[in-house]
């Protein structure tokens, strides 16, 4: 069943785990104050107001989880775009990874809604409000998150296809498997363009607060950075994710990651040349040094960045399994502080609303929806052919 069956493999593992157990309880603790926020209101379980209308499930929920599940995104481009179908047996993986992420990004946008009730209205065309980039990104999240799933129906097609004791779930697994392989290259076309349409209005979005956004990351610029960001954030994650695989699973090491992972300076010295580009046009150059806190987070993100993009671009540590991770790891902590600093940490609503820190149920709920995938990704690997068969490529 398709040409390329043979690159997957299933990860020949208890699922039943000490880690399953802890991440699951978490689960269940986090989807038991959903359940309270639901029943009482948003501010029974956060503190969110007014002045502060969004806080960690916006800023790390969607704003930074949709860049870490971009994985998908940026190789799909690598391998069907710029040809390059050497990393093609690492596309289930990341394919994987970010349909967990966008689904529980759309899953933390309904918990974050004040009035959920009106929700509805998102699927009523007259209720659409075509110039709002919020509308925009909504729409092509929840668009994105439905191809992410079509895309990895054909790893769940290969396993019930084989379930001869239901032959009618056979039987309509091989005709929908053979359906998706025929259609798969437009859904894939379709998957490249919704993040690149999305990923930059999540920065137009930020754009329209105005003053409210400190001068050290507002800017016009903001679409293009946070494309760029979501780029560097995809490539990191791929090679964060293959190592700590590898590791986890005792998997042999896969050496293709090393020439994806060249890529990274590349694009991280790009997004810091329009970050310096945004700062001379803006005028914000005087603010860098002199705005206290929020100059220390700016200059972290650059650090955090270059540093590790130097290693694997200069150093032999660089190419090793332990240095691949240690790089991807701080990489995408530079990129999600910096996607924090423009939804967060530089917003500031104004006089009256004093400060914002999300409550204990807040982080509950963003930690229960990390452990979500982490237990989905670690049941599915081990049940479907999903990561790369090494014994093929060594």
């Amino acid at each position: 069943m398709g040409s390329h069956k043979n690159e997957y493999d299933v990860q020949k593992s208890k699922i039943f785990t000490p880690a399953f157990y802890v991440f699951s309880v978490i689960v269940l603790i986090s989807v038991f104050i959903i359940i309270y926020r639901y029943v009482m209101g948003i501010g029974y379980v956060s503190n969110l107001n007014d002045g502060w209308p969004w806080g960690i499930w916006i800023a790390y929920d969607v704003a930074v989880g949709t860049s870490i599940a971009c994985g998908g995104y940026v190789l799909a481009i690598t391998i069907y775009v710029m040809n390059n179908f050497k990393y093609h047996p690492m596309i289930r993986s990341a394919v994987l990874a970010s349909m967990f992420g966008y689904c529980l990004a759309g899953l933390s946008v309904m918990v974050d809604i004040g009035r959920p009730w009106n929700s509805y209205n998102f699927f009523v065309p007259s209720q659409w409000q075509f110039n709002s980039a919020l509308f925009e990104v909504a729409l092509c999240i929840m668009a994105y998150s439905l191809v992410l799933i079509i895309e990895f129906l054909p790893a769940v097609y290969e396993r019930t296809s084989t379930l001869t004791k239901y032959p009618r779930i056979a039987a309509f697994s091989k005709m929908g498997y053979k359906y998706i392989d025929k259609l798969l290259f437009l859904f894939l076309s379709v998957g490249v363009l919704l993040p690149t349409m999305h990923q930059s209005s999540l920065g137009t979005l930020m754009v329209a607060t105005g003053f409210r956004l400190d001068d050290l990351w507002q800017t016009n610029f903001l679409p293009l950075l946070f494309l760029t960001n979501a780029v560097l954030m995809g490539f990191s994650v791929i090679v964060f994710e293959t190592m700590l695989t590898t590791s986890l699973f005792k998997r042999s090491f896969e050496k293709e990651i090393i020439s994806l992972s060249r890529i990274i300076p590349y694009v991280a010295v790009a997004f810091i040349l329009i970050r310096f580009v945004s700062l001379t046009t803006s005028g914000a150059w005087g603010s860098v040094f002199t705005s206290g806190t929020l100059s220390v987070v700016f200059w972290l993100e650059i650090i955090l960045l270059l540093i590790p993009s130097f290693i694997i671009y200069a150093t032999q540590f660089g190419k090793s399994q332990r240095g691949l991770f240690v790089s991807a790891m701080t990489l995408m902590l530079g990129a999600g502080l910096y996607r924090f600093s423009v939804y967060l940490i530089g917003f500031e609503p104004g006089p009256g609303w004093g400060n914002y820190f999300p409550s204990i149920n807040e982080f509950m709920i963003t930690v229960g929806l990390i452990s979500i995938e982490i237990v989905g990704y670690m049941v599915i690997v081990k049940l479907l052919q999903v990561l790369p068969n090494v014994s093929k490529s060594h």
